[in-house]
Parts: C-alpha cells; sequence; structure tokens
C-alpha cells in the first residue's frame, strides 16, 4: 500500500511541479527516487541504474529527431519562410475566414516538420493582426492555433513527421503512414468539430458585442514583407521533407536487406526492431534535406545567419529531450516498483473485445496528461506495455499499424492540461492568461481525448485500418 501512495505522490508531485513551472530535468528523478525510497528500494543504485540508463535510451533513439527538427524549425523561421507561407494563407483567406486562416497556416507548417513552438511564433502576428481586422476576441488566438498545430497534424494525419508520430515506429515496426484510414477520418473529426467549436465561439462573442478587444502585451508589429521570400519557395523545404521520408519509408528501405550485417559488430541492432530504425533513418534524411533546402530559398536573408539558426536549433533541442527523456527515466523507474504492478494489471485489463486500443489509449493518455508531455507520456506508457500490445495484436490478428495510430493520437489528448509546456508557451506568446484563454484550450483537448475511442469503436465494426 506504501508503494502504490509513494507513486501516486511522485506522479502529483511532479505534475505540480511542472505546473509552476519548475524543471523536470531535475525534479524528475527527485521524485522518482521518493516514490522508490518509499517502495523500499536502494536510493542511489535506482537513479545510476534504472533512472539514467533509461534517460540515456531514450536520447540515444530520439535525440536525432529533436536536433533536426529544432535546426530545421529555426531555419524556416531565420529564411522567413514560415512567415511568407502563413502570411500568403492568410491574405488569400482574408479576413471573412480568419480563424481557418490561422488553422490552415499552422496545419500546413506542422505537417512540413516545422515545430509547433516555432509555428507559434511564426503564425501569430498575422493571427492578431487579422484576428483585429475581423475584430474576434483575442482570447480565442491560442485555441486557434492549437488546433492547426497542437492537434490532427502533430499525431492523427499520417506521414507527418512530428516526434509524437515517430515514436510508436520503433516499437510496433511501423512507419510514419501507419494507419492511414484511421488517421485521415481521425483529422477530419478533429479538423471539423474544432472549426464549428471555434466559429461558435467567434459568433457568440460577437453576438455579445465582444471583439478583439485592447491589449497591451505581447501586441506583434507587422514583418517586412521585402525580406520575405516567395511563399512558393517557401514551401519547397516542407515539401522535401514528406517526400523524401515518403520515398525512403515506402521504395527504398523496403528493398535494402541489412539484416545480415546490422547484428554483427560493431552494429549489434536487434532483429525485431531494424524496420523501426530504418524508418526512423528515413525521417533523418528527410529533415537534412529540408534544412539545407530552408538555408538556400533566401541567401539574401540568411547570410550571417546560418550558424544563429544551427546553434538556436542545437540549445534548444537539448533542453526538449532532456525534459522528455527525464520523464521517461522517471517513468521506468516507477515501472520497476512492486506496487506499480497492481496499477499495470487494472490498465491492462482494460479491454473492448479482446483488443488492446482501449487500454493503449487510455494508458497513453493518463501518461500524457500526467507528465503534461504527449511525447514523454506515450514513451513511459509503450516502453512499459509495448511489447505487451503488440503480443495481443498478434494473437486476434489486429494490424499494429493500428497500435501505431490509437498511441499516437491519444497522445495528443490529456497532454495539453494546464501545466502542458507548450500551452504555457503558446499563452506567453500570445499574451494570454489560463484564465483568459484556457477554456477554449481544454475544449479542443476534450474532442482529442474523444476521438481516438470513437476510432476505436468504428475499426471494430468496419475492420478499417
Amino acid at each position: 500500500m506504501l508503494g502504490v501512495i509513494g507513486i501516486l505522490l511522485g506522479l502529483g508531485l511532479l505534475m505540480f511541479m511542472a505546473y509552476k513551472g519548475y524543471s523536470v530535468i531535475f525534479f524528475a528523478p527527485v521524485f522518482a527516487l521518493l516514490a522508490a525510497v518509499l517502495s523500499g528500494l536502494s536510493l542511489l543504485p535506482t537513479y545510476t541504474e534504472v533512472f539514467l540508463p533509461n534517460l540515456a535510451n531514450y536520447v540515444k533513439v530520439y535525440f536525432p529527431f529533436f536536433l533536426l527538427g529544432a535546426v530545421f524549425g529555426k531555419a524556416m523561421e531565420e529564411s522567413g519562410a514560415a512567415a511568407s507561407i502563413a502570411k500568403a494563407i492568410v491574405k488569400k483567406l482574408g479576413t471573412k475566414r480568419a480563424i481557418l486562416s490561422v488553422v490552415l497556416s499552422c496545419a500546413i507548417l506542422t505537417y512540413g516538420g516545422v515545430s509547433l513552438f516555432v509555428v507559434a511564433f511564426a503564425v501569430y502576428p498575422f493571427a492578431a493582426n487579422i484576428f483585429k481586422e475581423a475584430d474576434i476576441p483575442k482570447r480565442l488566438i491560442p485555441a486557434t492555433i492549437a488546433l492547426g498545430a497542437f492537434t490532427f497534424t502533430m499525431d492523427a494525419l499520417p506521414g507527418t513527421p512530428q516526434i509524437q508520430n515517430s515514436i510508436p515506429m520503433k516499437f510496433f515496426n511501423t512507419d510514419l503512414y501507419a494507419a492511414p484510414v484511421t488517421g485521415i477520418l481521425g483529422t477530419l473529426m478533429i479538423f471539423g468539430s474544432g472549426m464549428l467549436y471555434l466559429e461558435w465561439r467567434r459568433r457568440k462573442a460577437q453576438a455579445s458585442g465582444e471583439g478583439y478587444g485592447i491589449h497591451s502585451s505581447q501586441e506583434p508589429e507587422l514583418i517586412d514583407d521585402s525580406t520575405l521570400p516567395n511563399p512558393f519557395l517557401a514551401t519547397i523545404p516542407l515539401i522535401s521533407v514528406l517526400v523524401m521520408t515518403l520515398i525512403l519509408q515506402k521504395a527504398v528501405f523496403p528493398h535494402w536487406n541489412i539484416v545480415d550485417w546490422a547484428v554483427q559488430a560493431p552494429y549489434k541492432m536487434d532483429k525485431a526492431g531494424i524496420v523501426g530504425t530504418m524508418n526512423n533513418w528515413a525521417l533523418m534524411i528527410g529533415l537534412v534535406v529540408g534544412i539545407l533546402l530552408a538555408f538556400i530559398i533566401n541567401p539574401k536573408k540568411m547570410k550571417g545567419n546560418v550558424a544563429k539558426a544551427i546553434n538556436a536549433g542545437a540549445i534548444g533541442s537539448l533542453l526538449a529531450v532532456m525534459n522528455t527523456g527525464s520523464e521517461v527515466g522517471f517513468g521506468n523507474v516507477i515501472k520497476s516498483l512492486p506496487g506499480f504492478q497492481s496499477i499495470a494489471h487494472a490498465l491492462m485489463n482494460i479491454r473492448g473485445g479482446g483488443s488492446p486500443l482501449l487500454s493503449e489509449a487510455v494508458t497513453v493518455n493518463v501518461l500524457a496528461g500526467v507528465t503534461g508531455s504527449a511525447s514523454g507520456g506515450m514513451s513511459i506508457a509503450l516502453d512499459a506495455f509495448g511489447k505487451d500490445y503488440l503480443s495481443m495484436a498478434q494473437k486476434i490478428g489486429l494490424s499494429p499499424e493500428l497500435l501505431h495510430r490509437i498511441a499516437s493520437m491519444s497522445s495528443g489528448g490529456m497532454d495539453t492540461l494546464p501545466h502542458n509546456g507548450a500551452v504555457i508557451t503558446l499563452l506567453a506568446i500570445t499574451g494570454m492568461t489560463h484564465k483568459q484563454a484556457y477554456k477554449d484550450i481544454f475544449a479542443l483537448t476534450l474532442m482529442k481525448i474523444v476521438t481516438p475511442l470513437i476510432l476505436i469503436g468504428l475499426s471494430s465494426i468496419f475492420h478499417f485500418v
């Protein structure tokens, strides 16, 4: 009983400290060790032999995505490509479709591989100006950006190069395009329900006489158009990431037999995980190509800024990967505790017709909510139960692609609770507070939680992948 209390206490304290803005890099091991001590485990061996190896393994597998993704995002930002795309879409759709234009701007950038934070920074100035012109309340901007950047293009739409879609590849030997029908249906459901909700909120505000309002915090200045590249040129790096990854994952690597030498020294790769690893390589190559193209599409603006983009991306990636890696280390300490077995048993017994999908959706959602991180929560869940889910799926003939897509989509549900780093950053960028704007973000959170559950039910009836 004391062990279970220790686990719940550790989880609760980590969630509280993250919400208060304290670094999980520092507090994840502190609260993991607190739970371990209350469970009767030794302090230092738990830290050096459980926490640190699992943190290091996460960094080993996923650091390239954090690094290349961050550098790509900064290259798109410094070259003006991200701003150019956002401006072109906003200008084309106009004030009558202000919400749609912001959502699509964010969606195109995130689906092209630009990190969520860079998208928020790039799109916000245009969102603020068009919302002001259309006299739409500023408090709706965070939710509008969140719908475009933090939802369907982050984890639902097949092919998205975001980290939330790449993590399951290692566990299920899948690729970024896993379960295309499920992913596309999920995208339509989230996009459709999100747009209906935001438009309803806009109409309700205007009916009550509420407009953009008077704000002094984080009001953006217009960007000089002369420094921006042509919007068609600006899309080339985004398209290159998607096309290169697709070609490598679907046409090149499936015919590249590396098993004979890859499992031997000095590589010693896990034979069962080679397909997933090769799909990781494809995304790395795609991001490298995207970075190079982002650097050359606007040479005038990039002159002298290449080092700035690389350095800023590298520094930012270290913080991001260590945050998530620390959460994974925390989760693996919790997983090793005797008291976790009863929790694991309860989670694994959440079944829907013998399928592991419902258990997976609930587990990933809960852990993403607790950690305040989609990638962290999903990594902890799949580290703990991934092999069990795959074994259960194989026994009933369930495609591993469905495990991939449901895990990915579920990670983007409860991760957007108030203590989530992306939510806190988004509110800071837009100059809004939780009190002013979080209610609408939470409405999108509920949609993201429900959508995978609906898809699980539909797939059990119509048997699509």
